[in-house]
């Protein structure tokens, strides 16, 4: 992919067709490195598919043979020298800590690293398409914090659906916001 920020949407959209209720999307950046880490609360995988999952042609799906969101992610880790895991428990039998949990260490100063690109635009997206599901975002900039939990907004806004526009369109200006501080 062109950008990590779509990376971030197709893992996260995994999150979701989990049934995942909170999805946590962690990015951790220095001047060296960006962790990216995507974990959920979702039904998990079990072990057999856990050890198939990185094999481009393995997927559940039905639509199509070949599954490349998680085998991308790792793919372009590896290739600038960084790092990748992926683990989960099943729900069949971890009925109360069951999910799935994506690590991937890019070395930023590798010619094959992949920019984040709209990292924005990615939370917005998740957000609008999964208004019933929460998003914890926390995006670690040196010593900077750019943070968004839907379960705080939801709190506030009590029965307005997170994707009603002015709701939408207040994340994306909090988000671009908190952005700004960080340069």
């Amino acid at each position: 992919m062109k950008e990590l920020s779509l990376n971030i949407l197709d893992i996260a959209e995994n999150s979701f067709k989990a049934k995942a209720t909170l999805t946590e999307i962690i990015i951790e950046e220095n001047s060296e490195t960006l962790t990216l880490i995507i974990k959920d609360n979702g039904c998990g995988m079990t072990g057999e598919v856990l050890n198939s999952v990185t094999n481009p042609f393995f997927t559940t799906r039905t639509t199509r043979k070949v599954g490349m969101g998680i085998p991308l992610l790792k793919s372009e880790a590896e290739m600038t020298g960084g790092s990748f895991e992926i683990s989960s428990q099943s729900e069949i039998e971890f009925k109360d800590t069951h999910g799935t949990a994506v690590k991937a260490v890019f070395n930023k100063k590798h010619i094959d690293y992949t920019p984040l690109g709209d990292v924005v635009l990615s939370i917005v997206t998740l957000v609008q398409g999964h208004p019933d599901s929460d998003i914890l975002f926390n995006h670690t900039i040196g010593n900077k914090t750019v943070v968004l939990d839907t379960r705080e907004i939801r709190r506030v806004l009590e029965d307005v659906p997170l994707n009603s526009f002015e709701v939408i369109k207040w994340i994306e200006e909090y988000l671009l916001e908190q952005y700004s501080e960080t340069n």
